[in-house]
């Protein structure tokens, strides 16, 4: 009975710990579950603010863009060109609405048949006005823009007349004699002011598209000072090229083309080469080939001699420098000969000379001995010299530097037994 009692104990105590077991899987599922929905609902609210962040930041943007575009069509309209441009547009049409109704009162109240005359009074200037714009336009003969001036200004003059005396008959309405006066001037004044107004925007319409800016100016006036000396420097050139370009269809072929094909004509040559020049040329080709064979050395060995004395230098033995063409002595040997060192002779590499022109070998001086062997005896031996070491202590050319090394092992070869 009591292992009955033991084991049911036990199984409860199992159940109970499954169940706590349980609890807390469910418990922290739950707590996970909050932790990722938290999670969520944060990421949410920081994804909405930088949202609403980016949507501030795009509208601050389009209204600074609105702004500057508002100001930038407000600068271009403000200009002194356009503001004229528009202005005068603005009184024509307002001296065109107070004139015309003027003019089609006092025809209507002779007959209402004659409505149609002051339109076309009033339009006849108007018209004659806009046909003087189109003529500078199309660059027409100047008697047809004076022609259409008059004509303009004739229909101008008839209606400000109509006008003047419909503004002083204005008594009978009221006014006052000198109401009336004003009146009558008033609308005269209006009907000729208004193409008069738009043939003087006209004009400075057309003389400010003929103006030149001064760098313009600058430049036409070089162009033509430069064709005006071309034509007196080389005279049968441009007149070759005169006849080129008359030959030629209209428009196929330009100035400086004909002025090319004018040169190689005349010339026999392309542009600035002329007879003299190639002559020229080949007498200083000449001189130089004669001046290279004479130190015989080729183009190319000078080249190549001149490249390594300025990447390398040159110096001789007794610290000489000397020219890689020019041939000027550095040092006398005995005998009296002298040596001339060259790029590619400083390093190692001897010029082609003839047997007349080598000097003698410079005798080994004691002080350079004495300095490579102190080098042999800080290096651990002689044979632990090379030319370049050998070279850079004592400040000499290759073939001096391997003399020396050479000598220095010769000593060390007879001092050993």
């Amino acid at each position: 009975m009591s292992d009955w009692n033991e084991q049911r104990r036990l199984n409860r105590a199992a159940d109970a710990e499954e169940q706590r077991k349980t609890e807390a899987a469910r418990a922290e599922l739950v707590r996970k579950q909050r932790e990722a929905e938290d999670r969520r609902r944060r990421d949410e609210r920081i994804k909405d603010r930088d949202e609403k962040r980016a949507e501030k930041v795009q509208r601050r943007r389009e209204r600074t863009q609105r702004r500057q575009t508002r100001a930038a069509k407000r600068e271009k309209n403000l200009t002194p060109e356009n503001v004229y441009r528009k202005g005068t547009l603005l009184l024509v049409g307002l001296s065109a609405a107070a004139s015309l109704p003027a003019q089609i009162l006092h025809f209507v109240a002779i007959s209402w048949m004659l409505f149609p005359i002051g339109p076309a009074v009033e339009g006849a200037a108007w018209v004659m006005a806009a046909g003087v714009a189109y003529a500078d336009e199309r660059k027409l003969a100047g008697w047809v823009r004076w022609l259409l001036r008059v004509l303009s200004l004739s229909a101008a003059g008839f209606a400000a007349n109509i006008n003047y005396q419909y503004g002083t008959s204005l008594t009978a309405s009221g006014l006052s004699a000198s109401e009336a006066q004003v009146a009558g001037i008033g609308l005269a004044a209006v009907t000729l002011g208004g193409p008069l107004f738009f043939e003087v925007r006209q004009w400075v319409l057309t003389l400010s598209a003929k103006t030149a800016t001064p760098k313009q100016q600058a430049e036409e006036k070089a162009r033509a000072k430069h064709e005006n000396n071309r034509g007196k420097a080389f005279k049968e050139v441009t007149k070759r090229q005169r006849e080129l370009l008359l030959a030629a269809p209209f428009g196929t072929l330009s100035p400086e083309d004909a002025f090319d094909r004018a040169w190689w004509d005349v010339m026999g040559a392309p542009r600035g080469v002329t007879a003299n020049v190639i002559a020229d040329r080949l007498d200083a080709e000449a001189d130089v080939s004669a001046v290279l064979a004479a130190a015989e050395c080729s183009p190319e060995r000078a080249a190549v001699e001149l490249l390594l004395a300025d990447l390398f230098g040159s110096s001789d033995g007794d610290g000489g420098a000397s020219g890689a063409l020019n041939g000027t002595p550095i040092g006398d040997a005995p005998g009296g000969a002298a040596k001339s060192r060259t790029a590619l002779g400083g390093k190692g590499k001897r010029p082609v000379r003839s047997a007349a022109a080598t000097a003698p070998m410079k005798p080994l001086a004691e002080a350079d001995l004495n300095a490579v062997r102190k080098l042999a005896e800080a290096l651990g031996g002689p044979d632990r010299l090379s030319a370049r070491n050998v070279r850079e202590a004592v400040g000499c050319r290759n073939d001096y530097a391997l003399r020396l090394r050479d000598a220095i092992r010769t000593e060390n070869e007879g001092e050993t037994p």
